[in-house]
């Protein structure tokens, strides 16, 4: 021992065998996987600008998953082996699955995303007028910073169902021409009051009110701005006001996903979370169809409300789904389902030196080091979380180290400040094994989120490795 104190090379090459020091991706990548992974992110933000809302997810996967070779499933349905197959749940949450070579009982592997993102929608009965202009009400969706929504450029996506049962889309603010809507700010001169409130209190939600119009209809009478907005609306789309409440539409960055910095090494954009899990997730799932095991990619809705609901990963349609592809293939549901195994497909935060002091530094997510594996999630005293075990971790771990895949440890934020959560748990007690894996992300839930994008190559290359082994 004493003898090795200053032999400088024994001490550098134990210091390599024995330290885990999180690398670049540019250092472990060759120039050609870099190269690929710049023009894998062509591919999904081109995706980014399809899908700003989880409808439009749903239909771009489907375009997808159908040109791979996929087809339509009903419940009930005879599965054949080896089959391509998506089950479309109400257009906002969609499962893409395969059914294999080999016996179902060995368990189907799964990657699990959610494709809603926080945003501004609109209330059942959203229109008024006042002070000569027309707004509509709305109800934020999600954890966002209120602050960061107001004087921006927004568009509105959505559908409205009629009375009638039929159904118009909407989509306004994204092209060129097209006019935008906006959340009124306080001006500075008058915000003296304002500014002495909490981050967190200083605008109301009831204050986040959608600027839509400012002309009347006519010159004398009530309420003629907002009838001008009403019948430009039922001149184009056909609707009235009382369709508002059969309506799901809301407001989002009416902006396109694009390269931020002079090395366009990063991707600033809306939605980031998830879809920057969901689409890797995604296109892992549908090149490597041939795989042995069946594989299934979840793409649900309502994450960042909690998972509730028939489209929310809690629904029990992925529990039943599993019964159904276990029965068709000649199996026992229970069986499939202890031997499953999934990752949990969602964005970790980032680290930030500008807001070092609410991270904890050694156990952050690194911009550009890859892919971030969180054993656990949660917040305070890991509350709301799976936890996975470490046997699940160290199988996970051998995966991606024999794929030569980029990836880091993550937790989200120092111990007491708070967290998040994912899907996980609630895979989890399905009695499948399941661990978070996801991009990292800085300005998390913000209307402009940026992440790298060799951390979305690692992304994919993890989803892939995972559906071949």
């Amino acid at each position: 021992m004493i003898d090795n104190i200053n032999n400088e090379n024994t001490e550098t090459k134990l210091s390599d065998k024995l330290f885990y020091k999180k690398k670049s991706a540019y250092e472990l990548l060759n120039r050609a996987e870099i190269e690929e992974a710049y023009s894998y992110a062509k591919g999904y933000t081109q995706f980014l600008d399809e899908a700003k809302t989880e409808r439009e997810s749903v239909i771009a996967a489907i375009k997808m998953a159908e040109a791979a070779g996929f087809v339509p499933y009903t419940l009930g349905m005879p599965l054949e082996q080896g089959g391509r197959y998506y089950y479309n749940n109400r257009g906002r949450g969609l499962y893409v699955f395969t059914t294999g070579r080999r016996p179902v009982e060995e368990g189907i592997r799964i990657l699990a995303a959610h494709i809603d993102s926080p945003r501004i929608d609109l209330k059942q009965v959203p229109v008024y007028e006042d002070s000569g202009m027309c707004f509509f009400k709305t109800h934020y969706y999600g954890g966002i910073r209120k602050y960061q929504w107001m004087a921006l450029p927004l568009a509105l996506h959505g559908v409205v169902v009629k009375a009638d049962g039929t159904s118009v889309n909407i989509v306004v603010g994204e092209n060129e021409g097209e006019p935008v809507f906006c959340i009124n700010d306080l001006l500075p001169h008058l915000a003296q009051d304002q500014n002495t409130k909490p981050l967190g209190t200083a605008i109301a939600g009831e204050t986040l009110n959608l600027l839509v119009g400012a002309c009347p209809y006519g010159i004398e009478g009530e309420e003629r701005i907002k009838l001008n907005l009403l019948k430009i609306l039922n001149e184009k789309y056909g609707i009235a006001e009382a369709d508002f409440m059969s309506a799901e539409l809301c407001a989002v960055p009416a902006a396109k996903a694009r390269d931020v910095g002079f090395d366009r090494a990063l991707i600033g954009a809306y939605g980031h979370d998830d879809r920057v899990c969901a689409y890797p997730a995604l296109t892992a799932v549908l090149k490597n169809a041939n795989s042995e095991y069946p594989l299934m990619c979840v793409l649900a809705d309502k994450e960042e409300t909690g998972s509730n609901g028939n489209t929310g990963m809690k629904c029990r349609i992925f529990s039943d789904l599993i019964d159904e592809i276990s029965r068709s293939l000649g199996g026992n549901p229970n069986i499939v389902r202890a031997n499953s195994k999934c990752l949990s497909a969602d964005v970790a935060a980032a680290y930030d030196p500008n807001f070092s002091d609410v991270y904890e530094k050694r156990n952050s997510a690194i911009l550009s080091c890859g892919v971030a594996m969180s054993k656990y999630t949660g917040s305070r005293g890991k509350s709301g979380t799976s936890d996975a075990s470490a046997e699940y971790v160290a199988y996970i771990r051998g995966i991606f180290e024999g794929e030569g895949v980029v990836f880091q440890t993550a937790e989200l934020g120092k111990v007491d400040l708070g967290g998040g959560g994912t899907v996980a748990m609630y895979i989890a007690n399905e009695n499948i094994e399941i661990v978070d894996v996801g991009v990292p992300v800085l300005s998390m839930h913000a209307p402009f989120e940026v992440v790298s994008k060799v951390d979305l190559y690692a992304a994919y290359r993890a989803f892939a490795a995972f559906c071949r082994r």
